[in-house]
């Protein structure tokens, strides 16, 4: 049993996390296959795949367009399968976001017309070294306004992977804890 991961990535996090559930699947004894949507060969077989993660980070409102477009047009094979679609951002890492997280996401499921079988949001990190001037303000004054976080400290990831890993565990086993969220 193959269980297809499928992600794209800005600064590494979405990555990281994509191979983190992939060691988690292969804990709980299936195969996997990550795909990496801006590295994408022409077709991909998802014949032997039983259940699929797709999973994107927001930036600047919106999931990334390679990411997009392999969801939109792989709907109808997507439906056939069971499916979870993670959202990775720093929406999601405070409780004033997730409002606006879940809204990014379903606006990503609008566009692409995908009804995924569970949805979850992720919290990201602010990795400064791939921000210029503009995006480290707008991510202190705008994204983290009124938080005591300086993207001039480094690294600083918000992902939680205890929750993750319940939140995989729980879809691979069927439970369906990932909608709750």
């Amino acid at each position: 049993m193959t269980v297809l991961i499928v992600f794209a990535t800005v600064e590494g996090q979405t990555e990281k996390i994509a191979r983190f559930i992939s060691g988690v699947a292969k804990n709980a004894g299936f195969n996997t296959k990550l795909i990496n949507t801006d590295e994408m060969p022409g077709h991909v077989s998802i014949d032997d795949v039983v259940k699929v993660v797709l999973l994107a980070p927001v930036h600047e409102r919106r999931h990334p367009e390679s990411f997009e477009a392999f969801v939109a047009s792989n709907r109808d094979t997507l439906r056939k399968r069971k499916s979870l679609v993670l959202s990775i951002g720093l929406k999601a890492a405070f409780a004033s976001g997730r409002e606006e997280a879940r809204d990014y996401l379903n606006e990503m499921l609008m566009r692409t017309g995908f009804e995924p079988s569970a949805t979850a949001l992720v919290a990201g990190a602010v990795k400064p070294e791939n921000y210029g001037y503009f995006e480290r303000e707008i991510l202190k004054h705008v994204v983290l306004l009124g938080r005591k976080i300086d993207p001039q400290d480094g690294v600083r990831e918000f992902t939680d992977w205890d929750e993750l890993t319940s939140i995989v565990i729980d879809f691979l086993g069927g439970t369906g804890r990932a909608n709750r969220l």
